[in-house]
Formats: structure tokens, sequence, C-alpha cells
């Protein structure tokens, strides 16, 4: 591979300053920067010139990453350490497929689940799905941790101006103080709670949940209590003891890993706060930048891109830290789920 090529390249260059490369590179703000649906991912002010794109894209392609590219939309069991599928896609795909997964098209199952989260979602927000004691849910209380936390609470503060549904709350840390703070001040009688966890075993989401069961309990009676859940998880078995109705049970397939979660049942507290038209709207969005990435080549592609400036400024130049600043302040959470899904993605 380029590796050694790279290396050199920089270490001939790098007295180099950025603005000379401006003088070097007629219409370098252009050439170095890529636009897609809407957005603008700009590398012009980096020290990576045309010979280092050059030597970058030639490693990803010594790499295989077009035929990686391919099998992971193919769903080939590409996670070769858990023997899965990678298929967060699927979440956001609108069809007709299909997608495949061991000779099954898993798209109709998918269209079925949000068609579910849509109903429920419209069900809370229009009044239609109540409390036990009647009224209307005003609050919702999201109870997860790592990828069933992080994504939804990123894309919810970030979707804050189309916010038009119940309030939605998000508890994480199994700290006593975090759910204390969240419950205090909400009324027992108008708050669901959704208990974000696959394998419904995870112990600070189950700890935090059982703590919202008894504060539920004391105030609206054991018997009513259930009617105030609703789970994002696979295992129904376990649901079930807890007495959750299996229509508000949402489950997900072992193919959607929890850092990427955030696009099915794990965003349905971001469906019930903003509505299912913007959720879809989100969804559309995510989808067209797969189909970016899908088709398109070389330094055309935003993703690849930067990917391949990533790996050029940590494994070439050997910078051990990247910075993500949100200037938008709605964005202020994006840091935080950028950096579970990059550290679970190549490694912890």
């Amino acid at each position: 591979m380029n590796w050694d090529e790279l290396k050199a390249h920089r270490d001939d260059r790098v007295s180099l300053r950025i603005e000379a490369l401006f003088d070097e590179e007629p219409g370098r703000a252009e050439a170095f920067a890529v636009r897609a649906d809407g957005l603008l991912f700009d590398y012009s002010k980096t020290t990576i010139d045309g010979t280092a794109r050059r030597l970058l894209l030639e490693l990803a392609e010594q790499a295989g990453v077009g035929a990686r590219t391919a099998a992971m939309f193919a769903g080939e069991k590409i996670n070769e350490t858990e023997n899965r599928a990678v298929l967060h896609t699927a979440l956001r795909d609108p069809g007709p497929g299909p997608v495949m997964v061991d000779g099954s098209d898993v798209l109709p199952g998918v269209h079925e689940t949000l068609d579910r989260m849509e109903d429920f979602a419209e069900g809370l927000r229009s009044g239609r799905i109540r409390p036990p004691q009647g009224g209307r849910f005003s609050d919702v209380v999201n109870i997860g941790i790592g990828g069933s936390d992080l994504g939804p609470v990123m894309a919810t503060l970030a979707l804050t101006p189309y916010l038009d549904g119940p309030k939605v709350h998000y508890v994480s840390n199994i700290d006593g103080a975090h759910i204390h703070d969240t419950l205090q001040g909400l009324d027992p009688a108008t708050t669901l709670v959704v208990v974000a966890s696959k394998t419904f075993t995870t112990i600070e989401t189950m700890t935090n949940a059982a703590t919202a069961r008894d504060w539920l309990s004391r105030a609206v009676g054991a018997e009513n209590t259930p009617r105030h859940f609703a789970a994002l998880s696979s295992a129904t078995d376990k649901t079930a003891e807890w007495g959750i109705d299996p229509s508000r049970v949402f489950g997900f397939e072992d193919w959607v890993g929890g850092r990427y979660s955030l696009w099915g049942p794990i965003g349905l507290g971001i469906m019930i706060a903003a509505g299912p038209k913007d959720f879809r709207a989100m969804l559309a969005g995510a989808h067209a930048m797969d189909s970016h990435f899908r088709t398109a080549k070389g330094a055309d592609n935003m993703p690849l891109m930067l990917a391949l400036v990533g790996i050029g400024h940590h494994q070439i130049c050997g910078l051990p830290t990247r910075a993500v600043l949100p200037y938008e302040q709605r964005l202020a959470r994006l840091p935080a789920y950028l950096q579970q899904l990059e550290m679970e993605s190549n490694g912890k």
C-alpha cells in the first residue's frame, strides 16, 4: 500500500504553510471541497495537496473500500468479529428494495416497525393514546445508555425548532441524581417512560427503569404503572414480565449496531417530539447521503474524503487528536455522539 509514499511526501512538505498551497494550486478552495445534498466539506485549509489526495485515494482503492461498501449494502456480514451484517442504512431506506440478509428481504419488517412507531407517536401527540387516569401524556422519559441515548439526545436537541409534541427527557447515567433530577417536577399521571435496551438486561438502563417504575407506582398504583411504559427492545419475554403491552414494544435486529440505531426504534423519542413527518424527513436526508456514498466516485465522495482526511491527519501527519467544534448551538451534543461512533467502530 501507499503508506510509505504518503509519509515520504509528508516529510518533503512538512514545512510548507497552508497559505502557500493556495498560491501553488489556483482554485484550491473549490478543488479541495465536496458538496452533496446541501452539505459542504471543505478540506482546502489542510496540508493535503493534490499528490497526497491521489495517494490517499489509491490507498482506499487498494484496501477495497468500494467492494466493502457494496458488500455492506448487499447485507454481507462485514462485521467479522461478530459475524453480522451492518445494515443501519436499511432503517432509512424507503424501498422498494430488496435489502437481503441471510436470504430474506428485511425491508418489509423495517417499514412495518416504522409504521407502528408512527401510529404510536401520533397517538401520543394527538391525545388518542391516553394515560390510564385520563388526560394526555405531557412528558416522555427515555431511559437508555450509549447508542440508545447519545444519538437520540443529539438529534432531539438539533431538531429543537421542530419540536411540537410531548416534552422528551433523556436519562442515561446510573448515578441516581440523573433520574431524580429528571423526574422532579414531572407529573407521574401524565408521564410515559420509554426503556431502550435491546436485551432488556442493560444494568444501568434497567436500574433507572426500576426507579421510574417505583416512582410511577407510588403515584398511580401498581396496576396502572405498565400503561405508563413503552419499550425499545427485542426481548419480548422480558418486556412482558414488566407488563408492557406488546403494541408498545418496538424491536430491532442484530444488524443494527447501537451507535447507529437512532434511525429506527431507538429514535422513537425523536419521532414523539418532532412528529412522524419530520422524523421521516430526517430519514430521507440520511438516505440521500447513503445514496451519495454508494455512487459518488473518488474525490467526489464526501464520506470517503472525510475518512481519508482523518487518516491523513492521524496516521500520516501523526496528529493524535481531532476537535469537533459545533458553532451551531443545537449541535452541542454532536461531539459526544461522534466520539462513541468512531471509538466503537475503530476499536475501543
